[in-house]
């Protein structure tokens, strides 16, 4: 809800391009930030000025979540310092207007769903489109799509900028008894918090028709599992759980257990090493799209058809794997909730997620849990470190890949880790990096252990089942601890290197150590000074920056550290 006033200092700038600009010296910085963050892009965020962008998806998401134009006109002219463009005003209102111009509905004929289009202009537009071409039938007047083309032409229709407001019938999956336990197995009170049950209902929304699909974005360690889990249980079915990794799935599955009146005979394995199917399957993204070769088809796909499933989650939405898409769009009539806590994807294709998983239902900025104490209070600190002298000459001539790898493996900062250690005596740390052979010196000067892709499932477990425990303080880990690993304890990140400028990776590795607890959380990201690792990281670091947190930047010496 805006709160300022008419005379009360204005941080915003709306420019004609659609491009907003926000003075982070002005008092109603935060609160302008936490509202434009509702239907608006951060895509640059110096010292003094962010610059938000106003496009048409992050138009369609807030639309879909509930955002009137009347709501968003209102946050710009509540903190704008000049009268809003008037060509702004408009693009606001037509583009948002777009949204539930073109409705698929049931028809007369169950294997086709009927297009209603409520301009005349744009009817015309959809018929003399050819990529539209090959997924419509025409019967008189109406236009018809075939159920097997329902995602496909929901997908070119966003392209062509008219996102489908999807009304037809989603099917009923088999029924499965599943309820939420008043207590977990260990005896502890559970019930859901405020927003969870908000979450799940925004997702549910009384089943009404346009709902049933969608994305639900929160916070790491805001208890996505537990939403999930919350709309099995309103739902009732046979579900399928789509997540990144084997410790995932025995994280789902130790979740479901412990929380959910299932027993481990209803809860199935599907993994490289075990392939059981029940009416409740949790299954990893990498086994789905495996294949003996690139001409063959993907032969677990078959997993979606092997029961009436009535809910497919998509953990971690934003790391879908481009093939699942496909299989996505042809299976349309069931229940899809997506859940994550950045709709970022790396590979630009979030328009696909909205017209295939379904547009966002649900979002709450981070620092209003963190306010709330359901997550951990976190700073943010950026070491920034020169090369050695030994490596600049190397680094100037090397390409943008080796200037890369090059500024992540400084060997400096192997002595900046172990001061900060110093500093953490009693806390559970992660480090966390990019490059094997780095991680590997830095697991065998730390003496600690260390877990790649390499390390085999039951070992990783091992090892974090020590770290839960407290018996080791410390873990070397590459991105495959990056998604939906839960360490509750772990309150200290050492970021060593990163995936280029991957903003979603940052507020992963950050979500890491955000789990509720006793004291604050701290996350470090190690920088090599004055070369491409500066841009990378500005960039990597803008997505938490439009969650409201700040990065402290330190300059560390390198005649200090040896």
């Amino acid at each position: 809800m805006s709160k300022q006033t008419s005379s009360a200092p204005k941080p915003l700038i709306v420019q004609s391009d659609s491009s907003l600009l926000l003075d982070v010296h002005d008092p109603g910085f935060e609160e302008a930030r936490e509202e434009l963050s509702l239907f608006a892009e951060l895509e640059k965020s110096p010292e003094h000025i962010h610059t938000y962008r106003i496009t048409p998806l992050s138009l369609w998401n807030a639309a879909s979540a509930g955002l009137s134009v009347d709501r968003i006109l209102k946050i710009l002219q509540t903190y704008s310092r000049y009268p809003i463009p008037q060509n702004v005003i408009e693009t606001i209102r037509e583009t948002i207007g777009r949204y539930g111009k073109v409705t698929l509905r049931r028809s007369s004929n169950p294997n086709l769903l009927q297009v209603e289009v409520t301009d005349s202009a744009i009817r015309e537009e959809i018929l003399h489109t050819r990529k539209l071409e090959k997924y419509l039938l025409l019967k008189g007047e109406q236009i018809l799509v075939p159920l097997i083309h329902r995602g496909s032409f929901k997908q070119e229709m966003i392209h062509l900028g008219y996102p489908v407001q999807d009304e037809a019938p989603l099917l009923e999956g088999e029924y499965l008894g599943i309820e939420l336990r008043p207590k977990t197995s260990s005896g502890r009170p559970f019930s859901l918090r405020d927003y969870q049950q908000d979450a799940s209902q925004a997702f549910l929304a009384g089943n009404k028709p346009g709902t049933g699909f969608g994305t639900l974005v929160l916070p790491c360690g805001a208890g996505k599992t537990v939403i999930g889990m919350a709309i099995m249980a309103a739902l009732k079915t046979h579900t399928l759980i789509l997540t990144t990794n084997v410790a995932a799935v025995h994280q789902w599955i130790d979740e479901l257990l412990d929380k959910t009146t299932l027993t481990p005979e209803e809860i199935g394995e599907y993994t490289g090493s075990l392939k059981t199917i029940r009416p409740v399957t949790v299954c990893t993204y990498q086994i789905l799209v495996w294949r003996s070769n690139k001409e063959e088809e993907f032969p677990h796909f078959r997993l979606f058809r092997e029961r009436r499933w009535g809910l497919i989650i998509y953990d971690e939405v934003h790391l879908l794997p481009a093939p699942i898409f496909r299989i996505t769009a042809e299976i349309q009539s069931i229940r899809r909730l997506g859940l994550t806590a950045t709709l970022i994807r790396e590979d630009g294709r979030e328009a696909d997620v909205f017209s295939l998983v379904g547009p966002k239902r649900y979002d709450v900025p981070w620092k209003q849990l963190e306010a709330q104490g359901w997550i951990a209070e976190a700073e943010c600190i950026e070491i920034r470190v020169d090369l050695p002298e030994n490596l600049k000459l190397s680094y100037a001539l090397a390409d943008k890949r080796g200037k890369f790898r090059i500024a992540s493996e400084n060997p400096y900062k192997l002595m900046i880790c172990r001061e900060i250690l110093k500093n953490h005596p009693d806390d559970s740390v992660l480090i966390i990096g990019q490059y094997l052979a780095q991680l590997a010196e830095l697991a065998r000067e730390l003496q600690s252990p260390l877990i790649t892709g390499k390390t085999p499932n039951p070992e990783r477990e091992r090892i974090y089942g020590e770290f839960k425990r407290g018996a080791i303080r410390r873990i070397v880990v590459s991105k495959v601890a990056n998604f939906a690993i839960d360490l509750p304890d772990a309150s200290v990140a050492i970021q060593v290197s990163g995936t280029f400028g991957s903003r979603q990776e940052e507020a992963q590795r950050l979500g890491r150590i955000l789990r509720p607890k006793q004291k604050n959380a701290y996350f470090y990201s190690i920088i090599s000074r004055y070369t491409t690792e500066e841009t990378f990281g500005a960039h990597r670091q803008k997505f938490l920056t439009e969650q409201g947190y700040k990065y402290r930047i330190e300059l560390w010496d390198p005649k200090e550290l040896t």
